[in-house]
């Protein structure tokens, strides 16, 4: 086998993710749903996002308890089916509690089945390349929100929004449904030549933990602490992003501070590839390290310019930021296959995003922070907090020794 043919499966990969990711887009997909049902409260249309994160973590548990029981492509079809039935409805929402059933639970299942089953599988074509692959497919997902959510916000002026999710629901149904047939695991024989020697010793002597086996270890919590704190520092400043640019520069036009925040999410994605490409390169300890100092960067630039009122030095604090938080999504998936072994994989990284359920709290604590306090400097230095913590987690972390 040459080594470019594994690539067709990062390429169906990425495009499966790319639409896959649209839960994350809800912000921009919500916002016509909000104005013809102006008598929801935001909370009420926010409990949607929140929904559809807890459905798509269960989701993707659902899906590593299947793999190896059932074939890629059924796991690919039930996504397909839950996607595109949760947006049929949602384009048929009378009453709050259908949004909830069509995005917040179809929808977010459908992501987290597609998530877990592409990351699970395509992964492993590339036990000499885990960082960069990871980082490569979780750009895809990540920055599927922002492509397909500018779209979708364009053709708003032409199209009723309903319309718009049918069209959507059908092209993710697609998508899924043809890169289904294409993305599957390798066989042994197939990755031979690709796994490196030390990875190849530590397979002979069963570094293969099992999900019981993972939790048990010290290091485990430790990383998954890390994982939380670091997500939850990164949506704390994305729920206020647009309030710390509108106090840093007067008169900006809504596009304007859009594009501004947008940042965050685009650098984002290329955070995923660039950390993703360091952990193969520099390993746990240091691609962690490098991230917690990064996160300090962008914290302190954010402050600086927030304190003299210079949106440039803000949009740059956004910039690192977007950078630092696209590191922690390759660096869960790297983790777990680097030191708990890939046979289990599927199930141990649907429990590692498990942290996205308590992160996602992050930007609800920073509004609530906001509320009381009227500034953003107090969110800063929590995050700040935050930081040292991780960091001191970081150090702590130790590669676990097999039970057998």
């Amino acid at each position: 086998m040459k080594q470019t043919n594994r690539w067709i499966y990062v390429i169906a990969g990425v495009l499966i993710l790319l639409f896959a990711g649209l839960i994350y887009a809800w912000s921009v997909l919500s916002s016509p749903i909000a104005a013809e049902f102006s008598e929801w409260s935001k909370g009420s249309i926010s409990l949607t996002f929140t929904m559809a994160m807890s459905f798509f973590c269960l989701g993707g548990l659902i899906a590593g308890l299947l793999a190896g029981k059932v074939k890629e492509k059924v796991l690919f079809i039930v996504s397909a089916a839950f996607m595109l039935i949760g947006f049929l409805l949602v384009s048929r929402i009378q009453n709050v509690g259908l949004l909830y059933l069509g995005f917040g639970v179809l929808a977010g299942l459908g992501s987290g089945f597609s998530y877990n089953t592409v990351m699970g599988s395509v992964t492993k074509w590339f036990p000499d390349k885990k960082g960069l692959i990871s980082g490569i497919l979780l750009m895809g997902f990540g920055i599927g929100a922002f492509i397909v959510g500018k779209i979708y916000a364009g053709l708003l002026s032409s199209y009723n929004w309903r319309t718009l999710f049918v069209a959507l629901g059908i092209v993710v149904f697609i998508v899924i449904f043809i890169g289904g047939f294409i993305v599957r695991k390798p066989a042994a024989e197939e990755i031979k030549d690709f796994i490196p020697a030390k990875e190849e010793a530590s397979n002979k002597n069963g570094m293969d933990f099992s999900t019981k086996e993972m939790v048990s270890k010290v290091s485990f919590w430790l990383y998954f602490i890390w994982a939380i704190l670091m997500s939850a520092a990164a949506l704390a400043l994305i729920a206020q992003a647009s309030g710390i640019v509108t106090e840093s520069a007067d008169g900006l036009g809504a596009g304007t501070i859009a594009t501004i925040v947008g940042l965050i999410s685009v650098f984002n994605g290329i955070g995923r590839v660039i950390f993703g490409g360091l952990y193969d390169r520099l390993g746990q300890k240091n691609t962690m390290l490098l991230n917690n100092g990064l996160y300090l960067i962008s914290v302190l630039i954010t402050m600086a310019g927030l304190n003299a009122k210079s949106l440039p030095l803000v949009v740059t604090g956004f910039i690192f930021f977007g950078l630092s938080y696209g590191g922690v999504t390759p660096t869960n998936s790297a983790f777990i296959m680097d030191f708990f072994g890939v046979k289990n994989y599927p199930v141990n990284f649907s429990i590692i995003n498990l942290n996205l359920l308590i992160a996602s709290f992050g930007g609800t604590l920073a509004g609530a922070i906001y509320d009381k306090q009227g500034s953003y400097m107090s969110i800063f230095g929590i995050m700040l907090v935050v930081i040292a913590i991780s960091t001191v987690c970081t150090l702590l972390i130790k590669r676990p020794q097999s039970s057998n």
